[in-house]
């Protein structure tokens, strides 16, 4: 029951913390194209530093998440892995030899 309470803290703050640095991302990213009063090629740019930032961000915690409850359902024996409890077929029999 503690491992279970200990795995939804961790996924919350790492939520948490993917959200804040998202919203950080995207206030410097306004603060900057507010500061810059219409130089389209530099507001491009931020904004698309911006974008990949936020998608990097968010693409590695979903990715780390991701992996990290596949290992631990394989641990636990819940995954694919351990689903297979019937034996592996027996390989064929080699064919018969002849006598002349």
């Amino acid at each position: 029951m503690q491992d279970t309470e200990l795995e939804k803290d961790r996924a919350r703050y790492g939520l948490l913390a993917v959200v804040v640095s998202n919203l950080a991302i995207a206030a410097v990213a306004v603060f900057g194209v507010w500061r810059l009063d219409g130089d389209k090629a530099v507001i491009v740019g931020i904004l698309t530093a911006a974008f990949t930032a936020v998608s990097g961000t968010t693409t590695a915690y979903l990715g780390i998440k991701a992996v990290s409850n596949t290992a631990r359902s394989i641990a636990l024996g819940d995954g694919p892995a351990r689903r297979h409890t019937e034996a592996p077929p027996a390989p064929p029999a080699p064919p018969a030899q002849r006598i002349p």
